[in-house]
């Protein structure tokens, strides 16, 4: 027996991203519904409840997984909790759309695609950027073969004063994993690794830096500072990720530097036949004709959302049984990844990925 055709969604967490993920699928009602929504502060949930008008609020996300109405759920929660609630979810028979990092850590990832594998449920990772319509122009080209062999690439995200919530979750390890690293690092690696055509990374080689935040500068506008709290992660995280193809992925990412930085995403494709550019919310393709080198301005030809896509795709493999392209694997490949930098800059050394399950 199928999935029900309008898909039953329970949220957990009600917060900024939450929300988000309210109104996105809020804008799909014939696709799907949300008929349950948790928060650990409870009123946060009543209030997302009488808003999304969504019938049923529970106390802890428990209940929610025990609602045998509900058919998936959304995480949008820290991200300490990211892979219990996940592994209870899946455990359950929901199926998971989890935000980004699917984990805290490696370990904390694989628990989650051992407990996928078990369950045969859907897992998908709210990896959003890879529906922007530049990175899929810029995917269409790649596997027209218009870049060649893409043995090269460079990616980041340069935040000159962006500390978010400085003393929160966000700046405390225990509950967020990292700073800019797995905030807007996991981002730029996950785009980079998937319009490279994704390769496997078997080694990196990192470095990150705390001179900002640990001396309250470079503070943000994003989220309400506590200044009882506490900043040990990084401010600044760079690598040189190497993939058993032979190609290279260099990552550089801050929320505060003092650099000349206009605050936009960047990767940077070189190929054997042409490269490709995206930058902020443009990109363009670059080759070389009779001698000359040329460039070519991409062009937006549709106006869909990305995070509509993103929340469409969910669904569409939830009633298909398929993959999704921000899969668990997807997501736990990212997260070796981070953990191997952390792990590269505390030793010094170059750290080989361990892929074992």
């Amino acid at each position: 027996m199928g999935e029900p055709k309008k898909i039953r969604l329970g949220m957990v967490g009600a917060g900024s991203i939450g929300n988000v993920h309210m109104q996105t699928f809020g804008k799909l009602p014939e696709e799907a519904e949300f008929i349950a929504v948790t928060d650990v502060y409870l009123p946060l949930a009543e209030k997302a409840a009488s808003k999304y008008k969504i019938p049923k609020v529970y106390a802890t996300a428990e209940e929610l997984f025990a609602d045998e109405e509900v058919d998936a759920v959304i995480i949008g929660v820290p991200n300490k909790f990211h892979a219990p609630l996940a592994v209870q979810a899946l455990q359950a028979g929901k199926h998971v759309l989890v935000e980004k990092p699917m984990g805290i850590n490696a370990e904390a990832a694989k628990e989650i695609v051992r407990a996928q594998r078990e369950a045969g449920k859907i897992v998908m990772v709210g990896h959003q950027m890879r529906w922007q319509w530049q990175a899929r122009a810029i995917k269409k080209q790649v596997e027209a073969g218009a870049l060649g062999t893409i043995y090269n690439a460079k990616t980041g995200w340069w935040r000159r004063k962006g500390i978010p919530g400085w003393g929160t979750w966000f700046t405390q390890k225990e509950v967020s994993g990292g700073g800019p690293l797995i905030d807007i690092g996991v981002h730029m690696l996950d785009l980079a690794l998937y319009l490279m055509g994704n390769p496997k990374p078997v080694s990196v080689f990192g470095s990150t830096y705390a001179e900002f935040g640990p001396k309250k500068k470079g503070i943000g506008t994003w989220g309400t500072p506590n200044w009882q709290g506490t900043y040990d992660v990084e401010d600044l995280a760079t690598a040189l990720i190497k993939m058993e193809d032979g190609s290279t992925l260099s990552l550089e990412v801050s929320w505060a530097v003092n650099m000349d930085s206009d605050n936009q995403p960047f990767i940077h494709l070189m190929g054997s036949e042409g490269g490709a550019s995206l930058v902020g919310e443009g990109y363009k393709l670059l080759t070389e004709k009779f001698d000359q080198a040329v460039d070519v301005e991409g062009k937006r030809t549709d106006d869909k959302e990305d995070r509509v896509l993103l929340s469409q795709h969910f669904l569409s493999c939830i009633r298909e049984g398929k993959e999704p392209l921000t899969s668990a694997m997807s997501g736990l490949k990212t997260n070796l990844v981070l953990d191997a930098i952390f792990e590269s800059s505390r030793t010094g050394h170059e750290v080989e990925l361990n892929w074992e399950i």
